[in-house]
């Protein structure tokens, strides 16, 4: 179950067609959370990250079981196997698989879905995966069968031609360098993204090209919903955006990749945004 519809470019997944969405079926979603008597919550820190879903899954009765790698979880569980120094949530359920004793049920289908997280997680491999037993996890993953070449097409080379486009206007038209605070940004209104017939997913990665440019180690997207502002933030070295999006933006994440939902307008949001520069552009100089 998941709260909202997921990206196109995961739809290839091995049984995607069992995803219940609770925007799209709450009354699915509703009866098989209170007819559960377990629910595992992966990949987010507490239950207010669940959006509507999350007052729904607060009265269930079920055993409340998190596997998550976020920061300062929140203590709405029963168990919770949170360990931030892993590359990823599909890489610590590899682990509970294998730690349960059930490691020879890890086949072919189970093995791309974790694989699949452990690399979009990890922007192929490019962070939050300087760990030894990640690519451990990731060679067994390879002797269960998997294509690692071909899942990486299905991931990111499926891009629509409205994508492609969204991301050059983003890039060409868009981008917003302040050197001063080695710090880029990238705004995008609902009309802009309306006019590239934007789909869930379009602007995935898009926040990275700002991170991409020399000396620039503090990155950030906008993005205009009908009811709230997605902010994205990413960095180099040990600035940690997971404390500016807490602090600034009632978001949280890693420590160089973060995010939040707010709910004022898009010249607000940069607003804040540009007005907490200045306190650290010291830190934003000399990261490492």
């Amino acid at each position: 179950m998941i709260p909202d519809p997921d990206p196109g470019f995961l739809h290839w997944m091995p049984y995607h067609e069992n995803l219940m969405v609770f925007n799209q079926d709450k009354e699915l979603c509703v009866k098989a959370i209170h007819n559960a008597e377990i629910i595992f919550s992966v990949d987010y820190n507490g239950l207010k990250r669940l959006s509507h879903a999350s007052e729904e899954v607060r009265k269930s009765k079920a055993l409340k079981i998190l596997i998550d790698h976020h920061t300062q979880p929140d203590s709405d569980f029963d168990l919770m196997i949170s360990i931030i120094k892993t590359s990823s949530t599909s890489e610590l359920i590899y682990d509970f698989i294998v730690a349960s004793g059930d490691s020879q049920l890890i086949d072919k289908d189970i093995a791309e879905c974790i694989y699949a997280g452990i690399i979009t997680d990890t922007g192929s491999f490019s962070y939050s995966c300087n760990f030894e037993r990640t690519y451990l996890t990731t060679a067994a993953l390879y002797r269960a069968g998997i294509d690692g070449e071909h899942i990486h097409r299905l991931v990111y080379d499926t891009y629509s031609e409205n994508r492609l486009r969204l991301l050059g206007f983003s890039i060409s038209e868009k981008l917003v360098v302040l050197n001063e605070f080695n710090a880029a940004y990238i705004s995008l209104s609902l009309e802009e993204l309306e006019r590239f017939n934007h789909q869930i997913g379009d602007t995935e990665d898009v926040v990275n090209f700002a991170l991409s440019i020399k000396d620039i180690n503090l990155a950030a997207l906008f993005t205009e919903r009908e009811d709230l502002v997605k902010v994205s933030l990413r960095s180099k070295g040990n600035f940690p955006v997971n404390q500016i999006a807490k602090k600034y933006f009632n978001g949280g994440g890693h420590c160089n990749a973060a995010g939040a939902n707010c709910y004022i307008s898009l010249e607000e949001t940069i607003r804040i945004f540009l007005q907490m520069l200045p306190l650290y552009k010291h830190e934003l100089k000399s990261v490492y």
